[in-house]
């Protein structure tokens, strides 16, 4: 689903201190770019701990090339880099039949709520890193760009 205004948003995160420029990752078909995914940094807030995780947000794929892999190619390339920086999660608000096939799982399996209403198939975490969300749980806190 989209309100088509990822761009925006896009641009509004890649002026904020949450942009990290190795993560804001292209597909290029011949010289065409067709696919771009952005993650920027989030945090996870509860009474005792503040965690730093990663926000998957926007993936986007031009229609004419899509259905073709290469969204799930942008996010296993994501997933290796972030995982090679030391980035243990990823946060999304996503489709709950797509996502899970690269080991999503409902972020409330991990104690983690949103700070807005969304169902809960469509909240989601995943571990970078065997036992990456171990011990933490607490409030998807994001930067104010998203709003």
């Amino acid at each position: 689903m989209s309100d088509h205004k990822e761009q925006f948003l896009a641009e509004r995160l890649r002026k904020s201190n949450s942009f990290i420029p190795k993560l804001s990752l292209v597909a290029v078909k011949g010289v065409k770019v067709v696919g771009h995914i952005l993650l920027t940094k989030l945090e996870i807030k509860n009474k005792q701990q503040l965690f730093e995780s990663l926000s998957l947000a926007p993936v986007a794929v031009l229609p004419a090339y899509q259905h073709q892999g290469i969204g799930a190619m942008l996010i296993e390339q994501a997933h290796k880099v972030a995982k090679s920086l030391g980035y243990t999660s990823f946060i999304l608000v996503g489709h709950e039949n797509y996502y899970p096939r690269f080991g999503y799982k409902r972020a409330s399996t991990f104690g983690i709520t949103f700070p807005f209403e969304v169902p809960d198939a469509n909240a989601m975490a995943v571990e970078l890193v065997e036992n990456g969300l171990a011990g933490i749980s607490g409030e998807v806190k994001y930067p104010k760009e998203f709003f």
